[in-house]
């Protein structure tokens, strides 16, 4: 899939390798031409400059075709105007901004951004985050036949209870995430959009657990 990168920061050319190596197509863009350096030499992306919310640069990066947009520039309000065009203009089906001020996050995601605060920021989180098809490994256990893996909530399941996705034998949600506050959860729990799992799996059953989980929504 096509994705586009707002920020040729740490982070951003960190992302950009890692979709890249994932065998995504890359469209970064920056103000500052020199910010492509940090790239690595076989990066075979778009490089564009200017500002990631002018539409202009925009079209120049393909976000007619993208599935996916991350703004990780050193601006928070840069940031979200920008996933905002993304989002609210474009369509891209999966947009994150990153912030520096936390306290901003559930305005922001109100608004249907996800967003990942710089204190908890890694490249995993945004990959989480825009490819929610993909499931990393967080932790395995021993010879990792057994995995702990985090999962954003899908919409099916939200407003039901975390207890609700167990399945004895194949999985168990050992965390729930809101907001970058982790709890483990009770059997009152409910899950939130936005929350993300970190769930206890049978490394054989991570492939059909995406579906498996969203069929918990799903009417008796």
């Amino acid at each position: 899939m096509h994705v586009i990168i707002a920020g040729c920061g740490r982070v951003g050319s960190e992302l950009a390798t890692n979709l890249q190596r994932l065998g995504h197509t890359i469209a970064i863009i920056d103000k500052n031409r020199k910010a492509f350096e940090r790239l690595k030499a076989d990066f075979s992306g778009a490089k564009v400059i200017g500002f990631a919310f002018d539409r202009e640069v925009l079209a120049e990066a393909g976000v007619e075709d993208a599935v996916a947009f991350a703004s990780v520039t050193s601006g928070d309000n840069s940031n979200i105007l920008a996933a905002r065009v993304a989002k609210d203009h474009y369509r891209v089906p999966h947009v994150v901004a990153r912030i520096y001020d936390p306290r901003r996050a559930q305005i922001y995601q109100r608004l249907g951004i996800q967003t990942v605060a710089t204190v908890r920021w890694t490249t995993d989180q945004i990959l989480r985050s825009l490819i929610p098809d993909e499931v990393p490994v967080e932790y395995t256990v021993d010879n990792g036949e057994v995995v702990i893996t985090a999962v954003p909530v899908p919409a099916e399941v939200v407003g039901k209870k975390a207890v609700e996705v167990d399945q004895a034998g194949l999985r168990r949600v050992v965390a729930v995430s809101r907001f970058g506050v982790p709890r483990i959860p009770d059997k009152d729990l409910t899950m939130q959009d936005g929350d993300i799992l970190y769930v206890s799996a049978a490394r054989g059953h991570l492939n059909d657990m995406d579906g498996e989980i969203k069929k918990v929504g799903q009417p008796e």
